[in-house]
């Protein structure tokens, strides 16, 4: 019988697939928002209006930029928590099922 290794689970032979995330695209999203957020804030800057209108829109543009980070932060921890429970819901399953012997006569 084979040892389990460091990717098994209890010594099957069942492997994870983790989702990745390359450089270049971690590189890319970086450069995305800093080019947006950059040119929005230039626009702003020589937009031919008052100033109390630029601070109103800019503010706005804050709003904006820090609830799309919460909402990046809110659908990633729930992903994690969806990942976290599912993995403990199979731990459980498979407990149960190794634990369970169907030839085992109630006495």
């Amino acid at each position: 019988m084979r040892r389990p290794g460091p990717g098994d689970d209890d010594g099957r032979m069942t492997k994870r697939i983790q989702p990745t995330q390359t450089t270049a695209f971690y590189v890319q999203a970086i450069l995305s928002f800093a080019v947006s957020l950059t040119s929005v804030v230039i626009a702003l800057a020589y937009l031919p209006v008052e100033g109390w209108i630029r601070a109103f829109l800019g503010l706005g543009l804050l709003y904006v930029v820090t609830s799309t980070i919460t909402l990046c932060k809110v659908v990633r921890d729930r992903q994690e928590m969806t990942e976290v429970t599912s993995r403990v819901d199979q731990a459980r399953l498979d407990k149960l099922l190794a634990e369970h012997d169907p030839f085992k006569v109630d006495a």
